[in-house]
């Protein structure tokens, strides 16, 4: 209840101040007229659509710019392990640029918020031209200039551009988000990057599955380019076209044409352009060019007509040679991603090498060869006539089908694909061996061992196909050049549990005939006992092979190895490093670590004996209790300039040393505290003990 004073109010009295007069009100201007469903919010623009469908379809091009720039950052991805190499290095380069420039156009798109609608439409043009045309300009620049330095220059220059316009997108989009509604920072935040995470997951699986394999790289960065000029016109010349002056807008419809104009005109040169530069990369003219999903397949040269059919033993009815003969015209030459996989006037001497030793030293009814798309492999197994069956495991369905479609391909495989005895499965190869559950006397594995970042010369990968294997069962490798991952090959297949041998084939190296001097490659031949290099004497002589000469190879190779090999170290590990954890032989017999020491043995023995017999057998010998230092004198023996060490405790017990100076060191039997002055010593398998210390750093 609230008591009011009864009487008149009390008046002022001669010395109060005045009240302030009362502020007059402001005038205010007129409000300008709205669009209807428009909302003005903290300097908001009028807006074509209700405040909801204009902010999802803000949304909607945020997911569309994600995508598209995902695009982007895969296609030079992808032609930077095209044109130089060594994918693992390159995908680095280009992620690690691409987000250092992504964070430096954010930095930059400060000062273009301001006017966002205009600024988000140039920025959209221009990574849609820079974009689309990067993979046309980079491939181009390669086939004709050929400088691989130049080119990693230009990649790197693209990368940094795209990045620094990738970046810009996000400042600018949330700005137009905030201009439609103005809320919560965090909500704001949250449904942008939501937006932008599933746009890049979208165009992180086109890629792959759509794109490359139904337009290419070229076409389908100029339509992944197209797309994105138009998502940044759809928004800022429609949804926010009060912003810009009438003529800028004019200005902004013209440039939208002319970058549409310019993609347009770029797709419809591109089969012009690009057979202009195949034909100065390659060298020949072009039978057959195709991006597949996993690989672009350019077949080069060859005869003008299509050869005399020639069956898979070599002989036809006119005893035409099983190689056709390249007379007329280049040599017929295979390029998978721009590396020579094939040279048909010499190809013989890499598949002979690789499949006959492996089909005579033991039963070779059921082959299995992984790879060998190409078919040439596959035509000297079916040479043998004690094959039943081959299965054919390769991923890329387009290089049978070149196999088989081809003339002169086709001529060249001996239609080895048309043989009731073939059957094809399309699968990646590692991926077939973990499911597979059948067993074969061969496997011939046609793989490039240095590509896929060198799965197939791995440990996992010989160890499925060893799995495979029949008890007499032998598998055939590429090992590639001696220098290289030979030894790493060789390794892997020791630690699969076979025993491998290295060799080459005979004569020059396959590529020399298509003028482009290779190394000579090496090859392995592995089973669970060495292997012995022969030939069958079942099938006609192969024209560049002989056991002298493989012997000699075998023996040459044996020769090179390197010594970490020799002692059972890693061939992938650098020179002087530590030899493996030894081990037991297969045999039983004791390595000579074991020999030199053998309380590892007796404890073993106690480990695996039944529990009566445990306490007969010698148990591991106790060291000799040590004498004990005072806390503290570790740190006083290192100001005196002398080396000291004591016991602090058991294994198990989790306490440590608090006091005395120096570093910590563990150990199988004691965890001890030395002084700085005491130098490292390490002793294998032995304990640390003062016995096993210099006189110096015994306390």
């Amino acid at each position: 209840m609230i008591n009011h004073p009864v009487g008149r109010p009390a008046q002022p009295g001669p010395d109060a101040t005045a009240p302030p007069p009362a502020a007059a009100p402001r005038p205010t201007a007129p409000r300008a007229a709205v669009p209807s469903g428009a909302v003005r919010a903290g300097g908001a623009i009028p807006l074509a659509l209700a405040p909801r469908p204009a902010r999802v379809l803000v949304l909607l091009a945020a997911f569309v710019c994600a995508a598209c720039g995902l695009v982007y950052e895969l296609e030079l991805v992808a032609l930077g392990g095209y044109l130089l190499g060594d994918s693992v290095t390159q995908t680095s380069v280009v992620l690690s640029v691409m987000v250092f420039a992504m964070g430096v156009g954010s930095l930059l798109a400060k000062g273009l918020t301001r006017r966002p609608a205009t600024s988000f439409a140039l920025v959209e043009y221009a990574l849609s031209l820079t974009g689309g045309l990067s993979a046309l300009a980079l491939y181009c620049g390669w086939a004709w200039l050929h400088q691989p330095r130049a080119t990693l220059v230009a990649l790197i220059a693209a990368t940094v551009l795209i990045g620094l316009l990738i970046g810009a997108e996000i400042p600018l989009l949330m700005t137009l988000i905030q201009r439609i509604r103005q809320e919560h920072a965090g909500r704001a935040v949250a449904d942008l990057f939501a937006a932008d995470y599933v746009g890049a997951l979208i165009g992180g699986l086109a890629f792959p599955f759509v794109l490359l394999p139904a337009f290419g790289q070229t076409a389908g960065a100029l339509l992944t380019g197209a797309v994105n000029a138009v998502a940044g016109a759809v928004v800022v010349l429609w949804l926010f076209r009060s912003e810009p002056a009438p003529r800028t807008r004019l200005l902004l419809w013209t440039g939208c044409g002319l970058v549409l104009a310019l993609l347009a005109l770029a797709a419809a040169c591109t089969g012009a352009i690009e057979r202009a530069a195949r034909h100065a990369l390659y060298g020949g003219p072009i039978r057959f060019a195709a991006q597949s999903r996993y690989q672009e397949i350019v077949l080069t040269g060859g005869p003008d007509g299509a050869p005399d059919r020639t069956a898979a033993d070599g002989t036809t009815a006119d005893d035409a040679p099983r190689v056709p003969a390249q007379r007329t015209g280049p040599p017929l030459e295979l390029f998978l991603d721009g590396r020579l996989a094939v040279c048909g006037p010499g190809e013989y001497r890499d598949h002979e090498a690789l499949v006959r030793p492996a089909l005579a030293a033991g039963p070779s009814g059921r082959v299995l060869v992984l790879g060998g798309g190409d078919g040439l492999a596959l035509r000297e197994v079916l040479r043998h006539p004690a094959v039943r069956s081959v299965l054919v495991v390769e991923r890329d369905a387009a290089l049978p089908a070149l196999a088989r479609r081809d003339a002169a391909f086709a001529a060249l495989t001996g239609h080895a694909f048309d043989d009731p005895r073939v059957r094809l499965v399309l699968a990646e190869p590692m991926g077939w061996l973990r499911t597979a559950g059948q067993r074969f006397d061969v496997i011939v594995s046609d793989l490039d061992g240095s590509a896929a970042n060198g799965k197939y010369r791995s440990r996992e990968f010989f160890g499925l196909a060893a799995r495979l294997l029949a008890p007499a069962g032998r598998l055939a490798a590429r090992g590639g050049v001696p220098d290289g991952g030979l030894w790493t090959a060789e390794s892997g297949l020791d630690a699969a549990g076979l025993a491998a041998v290295a060799y080459q084939g005979g004569g020059a190296p396959a590529a020399a005939e298509c003028g482009r001097p290779d190394p000579d490659p090496a090859f392995l031949l592995a089973a669970r006992t060495a292997p012995v290099l022969d030939l069958s004497p079942d099938v006609p002589a192969p024209r560049s092979l002989t056991v002298p000469a493989l012997r000699a190879s075998e023996a040459r190779l044996a020769a090179r190895r390197p010594a970490r090999c020799r002692r059972r170290t890693p061939c992938s590990a650098p020179e002087g490093a530590r030899p493996a954890r030894a081990r037991r032989r297969r045999d039983g017999a004791p390595t000579a670590e074991r020999r030199r020491d053998p309380r590892p043995q007796a404890r073993q023995a106690r480990r695996h004996a039944p529990p009566g017999r445990r306490r007969h057998l010698p148990r591991r010998r106790r060291d000799p209790p040590r004498r004990s230092v005072r806390p503290g004198a570790g740190r006083a023996a290192g100001r005196a300039g002398r080396c000291v060490h004591w016991r602090v405790g058991r294994p198990g017990f989790a306490w440590r040393a608090r006091h005395g100076g120096g570093r910590s060191v563990g150990s199988p039997v004691w965890s001890m505290r030395l002084s700085s002055r005491c130098p490292p010593r390490w002793s294998g398998r032995r304990w640390w003990t003062a016995n096993w210390w210099p006189a110096a750093c015994r306390g």
